[in-house]
C-alpha cells in the first residue's frame, strides 16, 4: 500500500519538475543566445587587438635564429 502512495507521490513530482522546466525552456534559451553573442563579441574584439610590442620583439628574435646557421632551411 505504500509502495503505491509513494509511487503517485513521486510521479507527480516528477510530472510538476518537467513542467516547470519546460517552463524555463525559453530563459534559458535566452541565456544561452546572449553568453553567444557576449562570447563573440569578445573574441571579435580579441582578434582586432595590436600584437603587442613584446611579442613583435621575440617573433623578430625567433625569425633571427631560423637564419641559415641556425639550423633552419636554406
Amino acid at each position: 500500500m505504500y509502495g503505491c502512495v509513494l509511487g503517485a507521490m513521486s510521479s507527480g513530482k516528477r510530472i510538476a519538475m518537467r513542467k516547470d522546466k519546460d517552463e524555463d525552456a525559453p530563459k534559458r534559451q535566452a541565456i544561452r543566445e546572449q553568453i553567444d553573442e557576449n562570447l563573440k563579441r569578445v573574441y571579435a574584439a580579441a582578434l582586432n587587438e595590436e600584437l603587442p610590442d613584446r611579442f613583435r620583439d621575440l617573433l623578430a628574435q625567433l625569425k633571427g635564429k631560423d637564419g641559415p646557421g641556425a639550423g633552419g632551411t636554406e
